[in-house]
């Protein structure tokens, strides 16, 4: 059968994957989108159909959406810390716009991208359940916001699928736990949270690339379904931080605290971020990223094939070596935004 398949964030971390997966396929009915700023950031291997523009522009969404008859919806401008008011309007809005204009084309599936933690930690396991919103994390609260939005329009004649998935590594990303948490193990001030026994769901690139595309194009889904999606092994904290530390030379943690206690000492840094000029040493988004999630990937094997291919470790190591050759200092806790600055000719 064939597709129109409109990838948003094509340029991103997961777009840049989805867009290698459904290259990968090749299939000669499937007619590729993909929705960006800058088309000179695209990955150099698609040779697709490209519509630039804002998707707070909202003549570019009726541009955007036009034939499109799936949408995997990977834009996102992300933050752990603070950034309310960016988050609403580079992420919230555009998405929901971007959510109710697909409604009014009548694109058939809409796929999203969210995170296990949305619910956690007592009730991510099953992520049909709603997220559960933390003052703390303004970002969470409007991916929280968004998956609602979906379970509100559920009879509008539309398939709509939240991807909750794990923490993301690989050789292109960015943002994410382990940039932030690196430079902060080298203080020796960052301990191990209930003895670093929870879960951490590491997945590549790759494995979600392969995710976002079945859960496009699977047959018989309801009009909402929700799937955690993982790696093909979930290691505890400890593993993953002492395979960090002992191959690539980052001190370990010296001691060990709870979570109530490791929550109250984000808390006091958080405090504290008002009268020094750096960011926190650890903030409370941190620590609910290692509260444990129970994920699986069992609900997306059976209803989406979904079978993921890369170790975290693969994962793990592709990142720091990346990082390590651009010469990474550090990073901000939230996305840098920039305008993008064209000439005609590249329009």
């Amino acid at each position: 059968m064939a597709h129109s398949i409109l990838v948003t964030g094509a340029t991103g971390f997961v777009g840049s994957h989805v867009l290698e997966e459904l290259i990968q396929i090749g299939h000669k009915d499937l007619h590729i989108i993909a929705a960006c700023r800058d088309r000179r950031k695209l990955i150099s291997s698609f040779k697709g159909e490209v519509r630039e523009g804002d998707l707070r522009d909202a003549d570019y969404l009726d541009r955007v959406l036009a034939g499109a008859d799936i949408v995997i919806h990977c834009a996102a401008w992300t933050s752990l810390w603070g950034k309310s008011r960016e988050s609403e309007e580079l992420f919230l809005k555009p998405s929901l716009n971007l959510l109710d204009k697909a409604l009014e084309w009548k694109v058939k599936r809409f796929i999203f991208i969210s995170t296990t933690s949305a619910a956690s930690p007592k009730y991510s396991a099953d992520a049909s359940n709603p997220g559960v919103p933390r003052g703390y994390w303004p970002h969470l609260n409007n991916v929280i916001r968004i998956e609602n939005a979906m379970r509100e329009n559920l009879h509008r004649g539309m398939s709509m699928v939240s991807l909750r998935l794990g923490l993301f590594a690989g050789e292109r990303y960015a943002l994410g736990l382990l940039p932030i948490l690196l430079p902060r193990l080298q203080t020796r001030l960052v301990p191990w949270v209930a003895g670093g026994r929870t879960g951490m769901p590491i997945i590549s690139g790759k494995d979600i690339g392969q995710a976002a595309v079945r859960a496009a194009v699977a047959p018989g889904l309801a009009s909402y379904e929700a799937f955690n999606i993982v790696g093909p092994e979930v290691p505890s904290t400890r593993e993953v931080i002492e395979y960090i530390c002992d191959t690539f030379d980052y001190p370990k943690p010296l001691f060990s605290v709870p979570f109530p206690v490791a929550y109250g000492f984000a808390w006091l840094m958080e405090k504290l971020d008002k009268v020094v000029a750096w960011e926190p040493l650890v903030t409370r988004s941190i620590i609910h990223l290692l509260e444990e999630t129970h994920a699986n990937n069992d609900q997306a094997h059976e209803r989406l094939g979904y079978t993921p291919e890369i170790h975290w470790k693969q994962a793990v190591h592709s990142q720091i070596e990346a990082m390590r050759r651009n010469q990474f200092k550090g990073m901000k806790m939230h996305r840098p935004y920039r305008p993008v600055s064209m000439d005609k000719g590249d329009r």
